[in-house]
């Protein structure tokens, strides 16, 4: 196990980059991870959700680590995630990403079908087995892979001593208390909850949109460590109310934000279907919500 310590702080989801066409852009997931580790975040997380991993094959989610890691190696923590539905390719994917170096891997439960605990834990042992030197992350988020995880998985996953934490996604912060008594790291994963989840121990935050905004979200972890509650959450309000306003599009949110950046230099082309892309009506979303970080970048940092 390595020293945990580094895994504390704020940790942009990846998203999935594209060229014009649709296709994975290596030069694309460069210049973002480019972008977002010169505004001095913590760490990486790479292949989930906001990556649409689910939507992508074995071969492009290398090609996305691989670029990332070329970029990032030595300069940042980057925790990758490698489930797929099937056990298999899952372990390719942590073999790839053990020999990357990668810090940790990471794996939602087995998706579709709902299986007992032991198969679950089965799954997610047998993905830490094919990469036997890298520390292993349980990504919680029940309301997407239909399975939640409970106290009695978690203890049966703390016999593989490679287990160092938590990736919880579920909305209630009490879980987040339940996992860091485990003596776990957990890593919170509602954006909306960031202030909340450290408050209920969190070490670290990993969430979809931070790479967007991610000095609002580094101040907000700046404030906590130094007890400034009250500046913490007056952030915490704007940041959410940035999320509701880039919710309000037609077009799925990680279009939204790739638009977003897109104004700022940083093109990450659209999304995958079936996940909707933006219609011209999107465009005073993006324009207002893009406003609405720069304004709160300006009075908050």
């Amino acid at each position: 196990m390595s020293d945990l310590k580094k895994y504390h702080g704020v940790i942009p989801a990846f998203y999935a980059c594209y060229d014009e066409e649709g296709n994975i852009s290596p030069e694309r997931v460069r210049g973002l991870t480019r972008h977002l580790i010169g505004k001095g975040v913590n760490g990486l997380y790479v292949g989930g959700s906001s990556g649409e991993c689910i939507y992508q094959g074995v071969e492009e989610r290398k090609v996305v680590l691989e670029n990332v890691m070329a970029e990032a190696k030595g300069k940042v923590v980057v925790i990758a995630h490698v489930a797929c539905n099937n056990t298999a390719d899952s372990q390719v994917l942590a073999a790839h990403a053990e020999s990357l170096g990668v810090d940790a891997i990471a794996s939602i439960p087995p998706i579709y079908f709902h299986l007992p605990e032991y198969g679950i834990a089965q799954y997610w042992n047998d993905i830490s087995a094919a990469a036997p030197n890298t520390d292993f992350v349980i990504y919680n988020i029940p309301q997407l892979a239909g399975v939640a995880l409970t106290t009695s998985l978690l203890r049966e996953m703390k016999k593989n001593p490679r287990v160092i934490g938590v990736k919880n996604s579920s909305m209630p912060t009490q879980d987040i208390q339940m996992w860091h008594d485990e003596d776990l790291l957990v890593f919170n994963g509602p954006d909306e909850q960031f202030i909340s989840g450290l408050a209920m121990g969190a070490c670290a935050g990993i969430g979809g949109t931070y790479a967007v905004m991610p000095e609002l979200f580094l101040k907000v972890y700046e404030h906590f460590q130094k007890g400034e509650m009250e500046a913490a959450r007056q952030i915490q309000n704007e940041i959410d109310h940035i999320i509701y306003k880039m919710c309000s599009a037609h077009g799925n949110l990680y279009a939204v934000q790739k638009a977003i950046l897109a104004k700022d230099g940083v093109p990450c082309g659209s999304v995958r279907k079936p996940m909707p892309a933006l219609i011209d009506s999107d465009a005073a979303v993006v324009d207002e919500a893009h406003a609405m970080i720069a304004a709160a970048v300006a009075k908050f940092c």
